[in-house]
């Protein structure tokens, strides 16, 4: 069994080398990571089986998917629970007054000195250490899971606007100052259009971290439904296949959420010289 696990390797390994010398179409950009991706699955599934590893230890993918389908409907709440009202509303509260507070920055050197020093701070501090205090201020609902979303995301997409803001050059503000600009219109016809690479940036940064944090929220308390309670609680009663279904949940939602940031990047940002092909 593990020499045909070798077999399948070598011949995946093999048809990928062979795609990936092909010129790059959306079918090869799309047949290589598939191929890489089925490859690690059926070793996966031949491995654990040969070797009979017991399923608390690591279920095999057929097992996974055989509790997903079971449990569609406990998957979907928690992915509402979770994402939509967790994590989605602290991405958009987050990323939205960093934007708004970037702004006030840029305006003034006195904030930019205070806030950007802080906010490298408070982004280092844990947290496995903030969630249970916002849990304790904010209760157990979706509510202290949104703010720790928001503390996560909004100093990373606070840096990466104040970066874009500041990066038009001297002669492009030279230019707006002999046309007699206000800051206002220098805002909206200059540095918003020079940010928006930066903005976009931060914004595809933070779309993992307002998942990831809103999970690891639900694991210092939450009402009995959501991604990071259903991991908790089936991981205590060695229902490994549920808490792989809700991990694999999490990764097509994190991929998702990212592949849109990333096509609206791409649809809005396509004039940049970082775009260009």
């Amino acid at each position: 069994m593990l020499g045909l696990a070798g077999g399948v390797w070598v011949l995946a390994w093999w048809i990928n080398v062979r795609l990936a010398s092909r010129p790059a179409t959306p079918l090869t950009r799309l047949a290589i990571p598939a191929t890489f991706g089925v490859t690690i699955l059926v070793l996966w599934e031949g491995v654990v089986r040969a070797l009979e590893v017991p399923s608390v230890i690591l279920p095999p993918p057929s097992a996974i998917a055989l509790s997903f389908a079971r449990n569609t409907d406990i998957l979907w709440i928690d992915f509402v629970q979770t994402f939509v009202r967790g994590a989605l509303s602290g991405y958009a509260m987050g990323c939205g007054s960093a934007i708004l507070i970037a702004i006030l920055v840029d305006r003034s050197p006195f904030l930019r000195r205070g806030i950007l020093p802080l906010g490298n701070f408070v982004a280092a501090l844990p947290i496995v250490g903030t969630a249970p205090i916002f849990v304790m201020w904010f209760g157990f609902g979706w509510q202290s899971k949104a703010a720790v979303v928001v503390a996560m995301t909004f100093f990373p997409m606070l840096v990466n606007m104040v970066q874009g803001l500041s990066s038009s050059d001297a002669m492009q503000r030279d230019i707006m100052k002999t046309y007699n600009a206000s800051y206002w219109q220098t805002l909206v016809k200059l540095k918003l259009p020079v940010a928006m690479p930066h903005a976009l940036n931060g914004l595809k940064i933070c779309t993992t971290l307002a998942l990831i944090g809103a999970i690891v929220a639900e694991f210092f308390g939450s009402p009995i439904q959501g991604m990071g309670f259903r991991i908790s609680t089936e991981v205590g009663r060695l229902a490994l296949d549920l808490v792989w279904a809700e991990i694999v949940v999490a990764a097509i939602t994190g991929s998702s959420f990212y592949g849109l940031v990333t096509l609206i990047d791409n649809r809005i940002a396509f004039w940049h010289p970082s775009r260009r092909k």
